[in-house]
């Protein structure tokens, strides 16, 4: 079984540990997630690739409780096997990002609870491969 990244420019890893690429404006600081090539904040286009934190901070939450549409949705789409997951605001040093939680269960989790990074299964793709996305799991 080999293990592959849903998003490689987003999601890599070192050995097994998972790491967050962003990006930061070189001309004002400003950090993106994912990497793009213009910064938001200052228009200016002097962008680099950076290593984002592995822990953070929960800002608020809700709970996917019915398949997303599709596309741009990867995962189990049929309403029947879907399982229910977390989605919050995690505030990193660098940024606020929007991700997936692994708990789904709302009564354990709480503003302000400290978060890190994990990679876990998205699903399988055609060939077998177990497909990776990011997300964050209670500290």
């Amino acid at each position: 079984m080999n293990v592959v990244s849903v998003n490689d420019f987003v999601l890599k890893f070192d050995g097994d540990t998972p790491i967050l690429k962003g990006g930061r404006c070189k001309d004002c600081g400003n950090y993106t997630f994912p990497f793009l090539s213009g910064c938001a904040k200052c228009a200016g286009t002097n962008m680099e690739s950076v290593t984002l934190g592995k822990k953070g901070t929960l800002w608020g939450w809700t709970v996917q409780g019915f398949p997303p549409k599709s596309p741009p949705y990867m995962g189990d789409s049929d309403p029947d096997t879907f399982q229910p997951f977390g989605v919050g605001y995690i505030e990193l040093p660098e940024l606020i990002i929007e991700a997936r939680l692994t708990e789904s269960e709302p009564a354990k989790l709480s503003e302000g609870m400290a978060m890190h990074l994990v990679a876990e299964p998205l699903f399988k793709d055609d060939e077998g491969n177990t497909v990776m996305t990011y997300a964050f799991a209670p500290l």
